[in-house]
């Protein structure tokens, strides 16, 4: 397909031309479809999904499946009310004027998808993408062949090809897109790639959404319904993807004098989730790849980490299983705590006073997401108001994610611009200013030949004084 990418970008480009894409009719067909494929063919979505993660049904549904169908149900309930220009309120300056902002689609849309979420996070950015008036072309990851192979086939069957398509591949595919010019370019991924993507898109001045990832911290204060905790932190790191998922917990802090008794409870939740024996559990994924399984066995064989486990470490090459493992207090310079870990891994950091963490987490670079729990109203405030990251919750842990009123995006190392809900519609659309006049209204100050009293009247139109504007008026 490398070969034919260039005619596949150029059949989109005229189909945009076209102008098929801007009607509201063509967008909530589109729409429509893809909730057809998400409510028709759930049994094909989890069996693709089992076959490259061994993604459990009900991960499947709820992190995935559930996330299409919601994101596809609001776009067609509000489709029409973002569609409609926005109206502003004009000036003295442009009196007498009406204006509106005009959501204007960008034209042809570059989505680059990733593996560890590979329907929902291929789809997701799609969706908004269609809500836009855009034409779209899908690249789903290779590293999910499986979920990669359906969507080819599913949306081939249910879209509009004309205007949606799926190009399947490796590197030379996506190196063959990057190629191309587009009008936006939203890539999801690690930050390595990401400034690829970059580059590439600096040499046609492409806009580009990137959501990458980083080291997400979360905070545990003693202050805190520890059991509650222990279960959140849990379904936040290894109920979501066994920890493969861009915005689970990274690391944790807690204080030295609270660390034993929070491994003890995570310890007591995780055998009532995944029994004494958790590598025979169907209810955790597998890693993706020998490649990721080999990275992550190098994390905790570092001589630094593998004498600091308290949970876990135990692992499955054969299925690419590594058990649910946790390790107290390894240094700052070992391996685990300096790279993303994007696994079944958390190691946890111990300070002295809980109000440590806000400076250990501010001299890393900036986390797609970071957590924070206690009952302590003023820590909270101090968190909120001192931690940069792409997104927080407090007292959940990525939970954010699942109510589209809010922007999904990361900041700084995690990534640049966001999505979800209205907030993909805007990312895919431009705002276009339009200040509509009739021909009354020309003041004579504005042309030449230019005076001293034109000039003192514009001054006096500036500052909004009716006195002074009378005044210049006699004046002049």
């Amino acid at each position: 397909m490398a070969l034919g990418v260039g005619t596949v970008a150029t059949e989109l480009r005229s189909t945009f031309a076209g102008g098929k894409t801007r009607t509201i009719e063509w967008r909530v067909s589109q729409l429509k479809a893809l909730l057809t494929i998400s409510n028709n063919h759930q049994k094909d979505i989890v069996e693709a999904l089992r076959a490259d993660l061994n993604k459990p049904e009900h991960e499947a549904f709820v992190h995935e499946i559930a996330g299409v169908i919601s994101s596809c149900k609001l776009a067609l309930k509000e489709l029409r009310r973002w569609m409609k220009p926005e109206k502003v309120k004009t000036t003295m300056t442009t009196h007498p004027s009406s204006a509106e902002i005009v959501s204007e689609p960008l034209g042809v849309i570059l989505v680059i998808s990733t593996w560890n979420y590979p329907f929902l996070l291929s789809l997701d950015p799609v969706i908004g993408a269609i809500a836009a008036g855009n034409a779209v072309l899908l690249k789903p990851s290779e590293v999910a062949p499986a979920t990669s192979s359906l969507l080819s086939k599913l949306l081939g069957q249910y879209m509009d090809t004309s205007a949606v398509k799926v190009v399947e591949g490796g590197v030379p595919e996506t190196t063959a897109l990057l190629e191309q010019r587009w009008d936006k370019m939203f890539y999801t991924g690690n930050s390595k790639v990401g400034r690829i993507i970059l580059a590439a898109a600096a040499k046609h001045l492409t806009p580009v959404v990137l959501e990458l990832g980083g080291k997400c911290p979360l905070v545990v204060d003693s202050n805190t319904n520890l059991e509650v905790t222990a279960r959140r932190i849990i379904g936040g790191k290894w109920g979501c993807n066994s920890g493969q998922t861009c915005v689970s917990p990274d690391y944790v802090i807690t204080t030295k004098a609270f660390a034993s008794k929070l491994v003890d409870a995570i310890s007591s939740e995780l055998e009532k989730f995944y029994g004494k024996d958790p590598l025979q559990s169907n209810d955790m994924s597998s890693i993706i790849n020998s490649h990721h399984f080999e990275r992550l066995t190098k994390l905790l064989d570092d001589d630094k980490v593998s004498g600091k486990i308290v949970i876990g470490g135990q692992r499955d090459k054969a299925n690419l299983k590594i058990a649910p493992t946790v390790v107290l207090d390894v240094p700052e310079d070992s391996l685990i705590m300096n790279e993303e870990i994007f696994g079944p891994l958390l190691p946890i950091v111990t300070v002295n006073e809980i109000e440590d963490s806000i400076r250990v987490i501010n001299a890393k670079e900036k986390a797609l997401a970071a957590y924070l729990f206690t009952n302590d109203k003023k820590l909270k405030e101090e968190f909120i108001r001192s931690v940069s990251a792409g997104g927080m919750s407090i007292n959940e842990t990525t939970l954010h994610l699942a109510e589209r009123t809010l922007p999904f995006g990361g900041v700084g190392e995690s990534g640049m611009g966001s999505y979800h809900g209205k907030f993909s519609f805007d990312t895919f659309s431009h705002k276009k200013s339009v200040l509509i006049r009739g021909f009354s209204g020309d003041i004579a100050a504005r042309y030449p030949p230019y005076t001293h009293e034109k000039l003192n009247f514009l001054k006096a139109m500036l500052s909004g004084n009716i006195f002074r504007i009378l005044r210049a008026l006699i004046g002049w």
